[in-house]
């Protein structure tokens, strides 16, 4: 967003350039890192401070809470205070939070710390998207979207693969202390290379109502996300309560920044075709996919028996593709259609999940790992060409609030994906172990066979009753998984039918070389 009467600045060239790229990716990567890397952590921060796993789980539920409400406030904030000085807040911010979750003595500190932590992320995501798009020059906007794509991508696979390495091998806070190196160099690479490349400051009136109805409405949301399958869904009134405040706040959020001159939110951006059709795209196939990426290491562990080092992985070689496909795609799709690419992305995506459909309790590491590969490929043609779309056409001074209010919107169906999997995870696997229970008893021979075996192996009838209900468990968990599986792939094939609501764009055009600024 230049300076009105200002040409738009150069793009960054040489040495510049790449340094500048791996300062704003690791900033990138170390927030949505930090968003994954406590989940597998909980036991040792629960049992260090002594309070039950269920109380640890504040320490997941405080940062995305305070993460979902921060990130749509990018648009407003660059106005006020400029998107390098913004940038380099925050990164500074989450440095200092990271220190003091890691000093934290008690839960309670924690907790206030990983919620500050999260509230200063927000706007760190969509304004590296934005300054790294105003690095490059239009015709490699492609390439600055897929170098920023990577460590979206690599990030939520590595956050338990490490979490789970530095709390075996260290003690949890270095899941926070890591940040502080990272961090205060991407700060400092930033600084030297975007402080004079700043965007224009406007003293926009703050929407006070609009936050107050922004916070009201996300906070209740997530919350009712994180605790529904705690609490038993809408057999709880806490839940039942969190949901008519998160509908009700929503609806009053909507009307009045619709009609407020200086809105919170650009709610006018999904007037455009491209970016309503874009985000709802790229935010339901995230929702898939992170639904599925909290599922298959659950069911590995708790249902086949692998360790949490073995499960990640097999998830990790996700990343193979996605790192070695990204910048090949970033190079040739200002020639190509966005939503032919979109298209190939959706339809391998597809074929992913239905290739894990027809996965069974005996399934070998092989066919965990040949589905895993091509998701990775899936994911390089994901991320680019729909972001792409949904930036395509905005106004320079735009950016950081479509990049904001998009990030905002997958984010947010990237817990509802993981809540609505897990819960239909529970009671699918409750159906089918019904179901299958129904043909066991001294009425199946089979069953009476199974029996009188394990009762030669020296296994009491007690025992014996014990190893089948828990062979049936297996099978019927495996049968919810794959139901899980197979739903996705049909609702990837349907989210094609949405890329092509949008208007032809060829990547080179998203923005211009001054759209950061």
């Amino acid at each position: 967003m230049s300076a009105p009467g200002t040409a738009p600045l150069q793009p960054l060239k040489g040495s510049q350039l790449a340094l500048g790229t791996l300062g704003l990716s690791l900033a990138v990567f170390m927030n949505v890192l930090d968003s994954s890397i406590a989940n597998v952590s909980i036991p040792a921060i629960s049992g260090n401070m002594g309070v039950s796993p269920q109380q640890g789980t504040w320490v997941i539920t405080s940062f995305s809470v305070a993460n979902a409400i921060s990130v749509p406030l990018t648009g407003w904030l660059t106005q006020r205070f400029g998107q390098v000085r913004l940038f380099i807040t925050s990164i500074l911010l989450f440095v200092i939070s990271s220190w003091l979750c890691g000093m934290s003595p008690s839960i309670e500190i924690l907790i206030a710390a990983r919620v500050l932590q999260g509230a200063v992320a927000g706007p760190m995501i969509p304004l590296s998207q934005s300054l790294l798009l105003g690095s490059y020059p239009p015709a490699k906007s492609s390439m600055a979207l897929a170098l920023w794509g990577m460590t979206t991508l690599v990030a939520p696979i590595m956050g338990p693969l490490l979490g789970g390495w530095i709390s075996d091998n260290y003690t949890w806070p270095w899941i926070f202390y890591i940040n502080i190196p990272v961090g205060l160099f991407s700060a400092w690479v930033t600084w030297s290379l975007y402080r004079k490349r700043e965007s224009a400051i406007r003293l926009v009136p703050i929407d006070k109502v609009g936050l107050a109805l922004l916070v009201i409405w996300v906070g209740s949301l997530q919350l009712m996300l994180d605790k529904g399958k705690e609490l038993d869904w809408f057999n709880s009134g806490e839940i039942i309560a969190l949901t008519v405040v998160a509908a009700v706040g929503l609806i009053y959020f909507v009307i009045w920044e619709l009609g407020e001159e200086h809105p919170v939110v650009d709610l006018s951006l999904f007037k455009g075709r491209n970016f309503s059709a874009g985000v709802v795209a790229i935010s339901i196939g995230y929702g898939l996919f992170f639904g599925s990426l909290v599922i298959m290491p659950l069911w590995l562990q708790t249902q086949l028996s692998y360790t949490a080092t073995e499960a990640g992985k097999v998830m990790a070689p996700v990343g193979v593709f996605a790192i070695l496909l990204s910048p090949v795609i970033g190079k040739f799709l200002p020639k190509l259609d966005a939503r032919r690419v979109a298209t190939v992305a959706f339809s391998l995506f597809a074929l992913v999940f239905y290739m894990r459909s027809k996965f069974t309790t005996d399934v070998d590491t092989m066919s965990l790992l040949i589905p895993t590969l091509i998701q990775g490929a899936a994911m390089s043609m994901f991320f680019i060409p729909l972001t792409s779309i949904i930036l395509s056409g905005q106004a320079p001074h735009k950016i950081p609030a479509a990049a904001g209010l998009s990030n905002f919107v997958r984010i947010m169906c990237g817990g509802m994906g993981a809540s609505i999997a897990t819960t239909i995870w529970d009671s699918r696997s409750t159906l089918h172990h019904a179901q299958i229970t129904e043909h066991t008893g001294s009425g199946n021979p089979a069953f009476g066979q199974t029996v009188q075996q394990l009762g030669q192996l020296g296994i009491p009838e007690p025992g014996a009753w014990a190893v089948i209900d828990r062979t049936i468990s297996v099978q019927a968990s495996t049968m919810a998984a794959t139901d899980i599986f197979w739903i996705s792939s049909i609702m990837f094939l349907m989210l094609i039918g949405l890329v092509w609501l949008t208007k032809p764009s060829k990547s080179s055009a998203p923005v211009d070389a001054g759209g950061a600024h």
